[in-house]
């Protein structure tokens, strides 16, 4: 009888042991993908602002198709916005940062490598915000802004960022193309969310992601038609308050 209770105190143990990695692991999932919030440092999701006006950001890249599809549908609309590039892609097509900072666009670090940045050594996540940061600044870029790919970080990364001097810029308002293949509708799912003071993020620097290149003309020609204006990043940090959490 004591063996049973000694060996059901023990299965109790397990499974208490259990639940509670379940519920570590599902709330470290939480944190890692949180738009404002980190546990170290602040991450910026939006603006607090009455005024219409909204940034409009881009992640990955540069490709040179990526990037003949995008300056002139900027340029045709008069709107300037932030692109958060990757260093392996700086390295494999040189000259197209140079493109987006002649245009009057605004740049930001996006790792060197795009890889998940969780559970890494601090070395790697050195070295990842570094050598993209020598990237950037070697094609003439001086930029504080950071964007985690996948959107992905718990402590290790944000220390980094926080040490190398820049801000961790996510976005309220994300392109869905798993969601939508017609550029009309991918367009207006965007618009129906923005608010004054909105982070918009769209992914239009790769081959399949030409709904986001076809929609990009949708979203600038009805924002403006709405009262937005469409700014980088740096720009509507000014207008508002940001808002972050620790």
């Amino acid at each position: 009888m004591i063996g049973k209770i000694v060996t059901l105190a023990k299965w109790k143990f397990v499974v208490g042991g259990i639940v509670l990695l379940l519920l570590a692991a599902g709330a470290t999932h939480k944190i890692s993908k949180a738009r404002c919030f980190q546990l170290v440092g602040e991450a910026i999701c939006r603006v607090e602002t009455d005024r219409k006006i909204v940034a409009l950001t881009f992640d990955d890249g540069p490709t040179p198709e990526g990037v003949d599809a995008v300056l002139p549908v900027l340029e045709e609309f008069g709107v300037q916005a932030t692109f958060f590039l990757i260093g392996n892609r700086l390295e494999r097509f040189p000259g197209q940062a140079e493109r987006l900072l002649e245009a009057g666009h605004e740049l930001g670090n996006h790792t060197y490598s795009h890889e998940r940045n969780l559970f890494r050594s601090q070395d790697f996540y050195r070295s990842e915000v570094r050598e993209a940061d020598r990237l950037l600044r070697e094609a003439g870029a001086s930029t504080d802004l950071f964007r985690p790919p996948f959107g992905k970080r718990l402590i290790g990364l944000p220390l980094e960022v926080e040490d190398a001097g820049y801000r961790t810029i996510m976005w309220d308002v994300e392109d869905r193309p798993e969601d939508f293949t017609d550029p009309a509708l991918f367009a207006q799912d965007i618009i129906d969310r923005v608010e004054p003071g909105s982070i918009i993020l769209m992914h239009p620097m790769y081959r399949h992601n030409d709904t986001a290149r076809a929609a990009l003309p949708i979203v600038l020609r009805e924002l403006q038609a709405r009262g937005y204006e469409i700014v980088p990043v740096g720009e509507l940090l000014r207008a508002g308050e940001m808002v972050a959490e620790r």
